[in-house]
């Protein structure tokens, strides 16, 4: 029997999208960047705006994000990402323009422009991957870190009076006035997935209506930088990211 009579349509999260290319991913084996891209290119293929939409890219292990999702595309200096969204969306506002960041990138040293951007209102997406982590360079602390987390600059594990808090930036974001959706999500299995999804698409829709700032979280794992295998990753976060950074829409104006 075809696996497609078996699946139903509403459980298929891996199927082929014209958005996606065909180019191998160079994410590790398990981590959620891979996912995330198919969502994004899934929202943007069902809203028919692939000639409408530009992303732009940071430092980071998304870097190369541009690489697999065929629309237009701009790369931004580490953190800045949220800057050049300003001006992308004010010089050419009928375009769905988002901007696609991990923890370290966003939280750390693009606070200024991810806070300034939202509380300005600005008709931007923001998708934001909080894998907890520094990725790309090595594992090392991140500001999402979690209290009691190893990682190669806290090896015994983050602490407060050292270390300083976790940053939970997202309920910071949601605080502001300039922000119209603001919510947090996962994509560890397919109706985390759907959800993710849904998120996506009703942030891109604000964006045309001049609703404001969307931003949506996504909680995410990285069992390199853990030094967990994929499985135990998704049952790590599960158990512990969760339960601190709680899922679910915090903001929808």
């Amino acid at each position: 029997m075809d696996i497609n009579e078996i699946i139903k349509p509403e459980n298929k999260v891996y199927g082929k999208t014209p958005v996606l290319k065909d180019n191998i991913l160079h994410y590790c084996p398990g981590c959620s960047h891979g996912v995330v891209h198919k969502v994004i290119a899934e929202v943007i293929e069902e809203m028919g705006i692939q000639d409408k939409t530009i992303g732009i890219s940071p430092v980071g292990c998304s870097v190369f994000a541009y690489n697999y999702l065929d629309i237009d595309w701009q790369q931004a200096a580490h953190g800045r990402a949220p800057a050049l969204a300003t001006a992308t969306k004010r010089l050419m506002p009928d375009k769905y323009v988002f901007t696609y960041q991990g923890d370290g990138d966003l939280a750390s040293i693009g606070t200024a422009e991810v806070m300034h951007a939202c509380n300005r209102g600005e008709n931007i997406v923001i998708i934001f991957i909080n894998n907890a982590i520094y990725g790309m360079t090595g594992g090392q602390m991140a500001p999402t870190t979690l209290l009691g987390q190893v990682t190669a600059t806290t090896p015994y594990g983050r602490k407060a009076e050292l270390n300083g808090y976790p940053l939970k930036i997202t309920e910071l974001i949601a605080q502001l006035e300039g922000t119209c959706y603001v919510t947090r999500q996962s994509v560890q299995n397919p109706a985390a997935v759907r959800k993710t999804k849904k998120a996506i698409r009703k942030a891109f829709e604000n964006s045309m209506m001049h609703k404001g700032t969307s931003f949506v979280e996504v909680v995410s794992t990285c069992n390199s930088g853990w030094k967990v295998t994929p499985v135990e990753a998704n049952k790590w976060m599960e158990e512990n990211m969760f339960p601190f950074y709680p899922l679910g829409d915090m903001k929808d104006r």
